[in-house]
């Protein structure tokens, strides 16, 4: 029977000691949760949104999920660089994530963007902890986090120009679960909806 191999090597990168880049790469392994079960979430969107703008958000989302799989890649090559074994299977990520699954079905485009914005908080705030955990130890991991969170709030720039109004106010801004996030950008847009169709039909009077 072949030997179990070990999660950690006996090294790690030069001009750290084995315990400090061992460590390094565990605070790693939870960006790489977190980067897996983005990268899914934004692909089911990807595959659930409909209405009007389907064509736009659908389009939206793809380059932003290749993006994101490179930053899988990326995470998890810099733990095993580091001597540490990256975990990429299923039951690891349900088992150690911090977050509840994605629960937004079929919903338009402006309510999976919405939902999607509270989901890119999360990641970015966790990337953000990640950085300051890292940054005195080792600023080539810290490099890569920051790079990859530059990428993830220009993404999330483009996911808020939807639910934006003129006011700079988010639809979803006092939104706590992905649902209410939805159903606040879904409410807005009706009532946009109604209040147009008013001042049509006072300006055909």
């Amino acid at each position: 029977m072949a030997k179990k191999s070990s999660k950690n090597a006996t090294y790690t990168v030069p001009g750290l000691t084995t315990e400090q880049g061992h460590a390094v790469a565990d605070i790693l392994q939870q960006r790489l949760n977190a980067l897996n079960d983005l990268q899914l979430t934004l692909k089911h969107a990807h595959w659930n949104v409909v209405g009007p703008n389907f064509i736009s958000v659908h389009e939206m989302l793809d380059p932003q999920i290749e993006e994101v799989r490179g930053y899988v890649d990326e995470v998890a090559e810099r733990m095993a660089t580091m001597g540490v074994s990256p975990n990429g299977l299923p039951g690891t990520i349900v088992a150690e994530r911090t977050w509840d699954d994605y629960d937004v079905m079929r919903a338009s485009g402006v309510e999976h963007l919405a939902a999607l914005d509270l989901v890119y908080n999360g990641v970015i705030q966790d990337h953000r902890a990640a950085l300051a955990e890292v940054s005195d130890v080792d600023p080539i991991t810290e490099d890569m986090l920051i790079a990859q969170v530059r990428g993830l709030e220009l993404f999330q720039w483009f996911m808020r120009s939807h639910i934006e109004n003129d006011s700079g106010v988010l639809q979803n801004s006092s939104a706590r679960t992905e649902k209410a996030a939805a159903k606040a950008a879904k409410s807005a847009k009706n009532g946009k909806a109604k209040k147009s169709a008013s001042a049509k039909a006072k300006s055909s009077k």
